[in-house]
């Protein structure tokens, strides 16, 4: 089947190709062009298709909408920008200086009426409507970063931010504003798969809002005649499944302590320590010194995508596995090495011609697919280095802040069997940053129900080794109100797993390894579910009596619909959860390991997760401080 990031690559590629389908012979003879985009395209763009991708489309010059721009001439020159006022300006006076002879624009989201009339008066005063071949909305306003994954905002992500919808001086104007803009992001990618789900959400809720404003939203477009955008055609037989996916709308506020969890897959801890974005990592080049608070050195940065086979595989896996796994592939890799190099020193032979002669015929060909096999070898060492220093910079993270033991620490709090009173960890100097002590503490906060006093003491032990406790009265507020509304989810919702401690990383020390695990515990994490995934779940099941039969059901298909679940509903085969006010890659690992357990051979579901923007910890720490300060 294809996935969302597979529509959204051919929607754009379409694009680039003047907004022709892609057929063999344009490819081998691609329209020479220039791609002009804003912030907001790039970041589209750019998790999806690389330089040399473009170039084979034959995208010369790729530049920014607000540059300064010489004019280009006998090509043509192809807009991919959101319809703001400030663009469309930009774009006029593009005309006004007569920058090129063929304009393609392409709205990311749809443009206004009257944005157009204004667009095309401009054209008109600077007498170059002849030049402008073809205006499109594209519906492409989200950004994916995995097949299974898509965020609506990376520039200006806190106008969408847990903090912004929070607040409390977000007035009705702004929040309408905010809701609108998820709405038409959501739309868009409803678009781009070309299908209609069924909405499911909570009530009373920013999800209730969304879940409204895109029902009706789908349901005009519906049944607009000539605007319809979901005709099935040949082209979108394939699109999702012939059943409809459920689209779950949640809103932060139904769990808070995932997004504090310190964890334990590869992706996620990447996210926690580098600030994984759009793909991209920055490593510090002297990651030892920078562990350790020293001075730092050069940055360079790296894409982790679907091309690099060894993260594709990876991402989700234990650091642990992660490590080993690195140093097999550098075992793997210095074998081929070696191969080639006796292959070389064997060409030399002497002796009986006859034999000789036989035995350099054979050699030649194993050395022509050895040379032949070189670029991929050049490749995988590429990888096997960039792997290594990512993993040796987690590496030093986990053991400066001592992240394995704060990652035990939660799953204990979370499974309810916490072997050691919270105090000691806190007072303890070596016991991490600040920053992992105030999460540890949260997480502590919300999954268990003691007297106020005992909670009163580990602040002040937290205010004693320098904790900013600004978070705490949001997070006292934030229990209440859930321990008081009627799905009681502040305590009980959190299973947690426990771990399991092997002692021995053992092929690491076997093989000599690079990665000095001395100090590190080697976790082996017993699978569960988050809260989202279990309201995934029950969702997609459709089971009768459950908790979440309260949700809210909307079909976008019905002309009068209610927002009552009807009964005896078949299982969905397809889910698409959508997370506002900010999602995290422990949430989308715990989903994707979900689907895979579930799926056997009779049976192929799938999930796709999304969210306004993706957070790690720091930064959600951060927007609970702020609204912590507005109580206090």
């Amino acid at each position: 089947m294809v996935s969302l990031r597979d529509k959204q690559i051919n929607a754009i590629k379409q694009m680039l190709n003047l907004n022709q389908p892609i057929t063999k012979t344009l490819a081998s003879e691609p329209v020479w062009k220039l791609l002009i985009y804003d912030r907001v395209g790039q970041d589209i763009i750019s998790p999806l298709i690389n330089i040399q991708e473009l170039r084979e489309m034959g995208c010369t010059l790729h530049i920014q909408l607000h540059s300064d721009r010489d004019s280009i001439p006998d090509v043509p020159a192809i807009y991919f920008c959101a319809p703001t006022e400030e663009n469309l300006g930009r774009i006029a006076q593009d005309f006004q200086n007569g920058l090129y002879d063929v304009y393609h624009l392409n709205f990311i989201s749809p443009i206004s009426r009257q944005k157009l009339e204004d667009l095309a008066s401009a054209a008109l005063q600077t007498n170059c409507v002849a030049n402008i071949h073809k205006v499109y909305d594209q519906y492409l306003n989200f950004i994916t970063l995995e097949d299974d994954l898509f965020i609506l905002k990376h520039q200006n992500s806190d106008s969408m931010s847990y903090y912004s919808i929070n607040r409390a001086n977000t007035n009705d104007v702004e929040m309408e504003n905010m809701m609108d803009n998820i709405v038409e992001s959501l739309f868009s990618v409803c678009v781009t798969l070309g299908n209609v789900p069924i909405i499911r959400c909570p009530k009373n809720s920013a999800s209730e809002m969304v879940a409204r404003k895109l029902e009706k939203k789908l349901r005009e477009n519906l049944y607009d005649a000539r605007n319809n955008l979901f005709h099935m055609d040949a082209t979108q037989a394939g699109n999702f499944s012939f059943q409809r996916p459920i689209l779950v709308i949640l809103d932060r506020n139904i769990d808070m302590a995932t997004p504090l969890h310190h964890t334990w897959t590869y992706q996620a801890l990447l996210s926690d320590v580098c600030d994984l974005s759009l793909n991209r990592v920055v490593i510090e080049e002297d990651s030892d010194k920078m562990a350790q608070g020293g001075a730092r050195r050069k940055a360079k940065p790296y894409d982790l995508d679907s091309r690099d086979k060894f993260w594709s595989s990876h991402k989700g896996s234990p650091f642990p596995n992660v490590a080993e796994s690195i140093q097999e592939e550098l075992e793997s890799y210095k074998n081929s090495e070696d191969e080639i190099k006796k292959l070389k020193s064997t060409m030399g032979i002497d002796g009986d011609t006859e034999v000789a002669y036989s035995m350099v015929n054979d050699t030649t060909a194993r050395l022509t697919n050895a040379v032949n096999s070189l670029p991929q070898l050049m490749e995988k060492k590429r990888l096997i280095d960039m792997h290594t220093k990512i993993a040796t910079n987690i590496l030093n993270f986990i053991k400066s802040r001592r992240l394995d033991l704060f990652f035990e620490m939660e799953e204990k709090i979370m499974s309810k069997s916490l072997d050691k009173p919270l105090s000691d960890l806190l007072q303890d100097p070596e016991f991490g940053s600040p920053d992992d002590k105030m999460r540890l503490y949260i997480i502590y906060y919300i999954c268990t129900n003691l007297p106020e006093a005992e909670y009163k003491k580990l602040e002040t032990i937290l205010q004693e080794v320098g904790c900013n406790l600004a978070p705490i009265p949001y997070i006292q507020r934030w229990k209440s109100i859930m321990t008081r509304s009627s799905n009681n989810l502040a305590t009980n919702q959190y299973e947690g797993s426990g771990t399991r401690t092997v002692t021995m990383f053992s092929k690491l020390l076997s093989q000599g390894s690079s990665f000095v695990m001395e100090g590190v515990k080697n976790l082996v994490v017993k699978r569960h579910n988050l809260p989202v995934t279990k309201i995934t779940e029950q969702l997609m099941e459709c089971r009768a009596n459950s908790e979440y039969d309260d949700y809210l059901y909307f079909d976008p298909k019905l002309l009068r619909g209610s927002d009552v679940c009807p009964k005896n509903r078949s299982p969905f085969q397809d889910a698409i959860v959508f997370m506002i006010g900010g999602g995290n890659y422990i949430e989308y690992q715990n989903l994707v390991d979900f689907i895979k357990q579930k799926n056997t051979s009779s049976t192929s579901k799938r999930i796709i997760y999304g969210s306004t923007t993706l957070n790690n910890a720091k930064q959600f720490l951060k927007q609970l401080a702020l609204l912590g300060e507005e109580i206090s």
